[in-house]
């Protein structure tokens, strides 16, 4: 089916309701190792506590995408899960800064991740649905330019309340300007996501009655998963190329967002005691730090569309990795707070493309009627990367680094560095449909008429899975 082209404002209200998701996600991610430190975790214990986020994410992603390719109803297909979501993770937002122990905190951190997760994965898909293979480079930078948007929001905002004259903690040591910036979020995130609900319809299934069809043939949790199983199994190529990439690249996101604040608070700002005021500064200026990213994000995302004409995709993708590496890399030769926000100029960079690029270049290489599923599935090499973070993360600083050595969170946050320099090398491997000089309908056209098979050697391209 040839999707008609979106205009720019069209465009910017499907891809609003990421400013929401984004901003509950800003939040945890500035601020949740320091509220955990606060409510008496160790530095070494962090990483088992984030693990909430990757865990939720492996479950909850490929299920609400398989049963979001099965869904058709009054708010549509992906509409729905976007709204159930939201709900969700408005209310965890809301009571996460209230809690009084830690294992409250994770406890509701894992309602808000697997909440989250509801609400984002049907929005990837969501782009795939709505736009013509022409215009996807565009949709998926429109999402990067909100979650820019949201992040620098949602990061800057405890640094700013405390510059406005909130002061003081919660009962249980939470500070107040982290309690409130949770709690507008809450109201953020439910906002934006009923904007896209409300603004943005779907295109209907084109044979409703095969739809409904093949839905009753594929009902049953166990069909569930074997849907999921057989998306793994036939995976294309470009995807598991993707997938070592992607493997790299969140591995070592995940180094930075566990360890870049408290290592801001202990390298930078020379604080040791997390119930000191020099560590609640350090740790304020780490997420304003982190708004400089996110800032750089929505900047860069304008010009990626016509770097990557100009260029490639992967070019794009493997530049922008290598700044992303080389600024995570910097922050061992600063001590000077204000240098410390260029060191996030390049890690900002490549959030911009780590957003959109590899979306892009996947969705020209998964049939339209397993997007939703094939989206969930390329979770799984996010969150991996994550789970083997949080439960390898503690043991390792232990090992390498010594029992509760305040210079652990540098030295992991350089571990991100290189694994980011290795993903940028292994772009080179990804095979990109969209570079190719082959007119996509006519390729899909092709192979619905005869597969081509070549024996000893690459996959061709019509049996890539670009069928629809």
């Amino acid at each position: 089916m040839t999707r008609p082209r979106l205009s720019f404002w069209q465009l910017f209200n499907m891809s609003f309701g990421f400013l929401g998701i984004q901003f509950g996600w800003g939040l945890q991610l500035a601020n949740m190792s320091a509220v955990y430190e606060r409510l008496g975790a160790r530095p070494d214990e962090v990483p088992l506590l984030w693990l909430a986020a990757p865990v939720t994410g492996l479950l909850v992603q490929p299920i609400v995408g398989a049963l979001s390719d099965r869904t058709w109803g009054p708010l549509g297909r992906r509409r729905p899960y976007f709204l159930t979501g939201a709900i969700l993770a408005s209310l965890a937002l809301f009571f996460m800064p209230t809690s009084g122990t830690l294992w409250m905190a994770a406890g509701l951190l894992w309602v808000l991740d697997a909440s989250i997760n509801i609400s984002m994965e049907p929005f990837r898909a969501f782009v795939a649905d709505k736009l013509d293979v022409s215009q996807r480079t565009a949709g998926f930078v429109m999402q990067s330019l909100f979650i820019g948007i949201g992040a620098s929001l949602a990061n800057a905002l405890p640094f700013v309340l405390g510059q406005m004259g909130v002061v003081g903690n919660t009962a249980s040591g939470i500070p107040l300007s982290v309690k409130y910036s949770f709690q507008a979020g809450a109201v953020v995130f439910m906002a934006a996501v009923l904007w896209t609900v409300v603004t943005t319809s779907e295109f209907p299934p084109e044979d409703m009655a095969a739809f409904e069809r093949a839905k009753k043939g594929r009902g049953g949790l166990g069909a569930l998963f074997g849907e999921v199983a057989a998306a793994v199994r036939e995976m294309p190529a470009t995807m598991r190329q993707l997938a070592v990439v992607q493997t790299f690249t969140w591995l070592g996101l995940f180094c930075m967002w566990l360890f870049f604040v408290p290592a801001t608070a202990r390298h930078v700002f020379g604080a040791t005691d997390p119930q000191s005021a020099l560590y609640t500064r350090g740790i304020e200026w780490g997420g304003f730090a982190f708004a400089f990213y996110s800032i750089t994000c929505f900047v860069v995302a304008l010009a990626l569309p016509k770097l990557a004409a100009a260029t490639s995709r992967k070019a794009v993708h493997a530049g922008a990795l290598v700044c992303g590496g080389v600024g995570l890399l910097s922050v061992y030769a600063i001590h000077n707070q204000y240098l410390l926000l260029l060191s996030m100029v390049g890690v900002g960079i490549a959030w911009a493309s780590i957003l959109s690029m590899p979306y892009a270049i996947l969705s020209t290489a998964l049939p339209a009627h397993r997007m939703g599923v094939y989206m969930g599935v390329f979770n799984f090499f996010i969150v991996i990367p994550e789970i083997v973070a949080s439960l390898g993360f503690g043991p390792l600083t232990r090992l390498a680094f010594g029992e509760n050595n305040p210079q652990a969170p540098l030295y992991v946050v350089m571990l991100g560095g290189v694994s980011l320099l290795a993903a940028a090398a292994l772009v080179s491997r990804v095979q990109d449909l969209g570079d190719r000089h082959v007119p996509e309908r006519a390729v899909i056209d092709a192979d619905a008429h005869e597969r081509m098979t070549v024996p000893q050697s690459a996959q061709p391209v019509p049996s890539s899975g670009l069928e629809a």
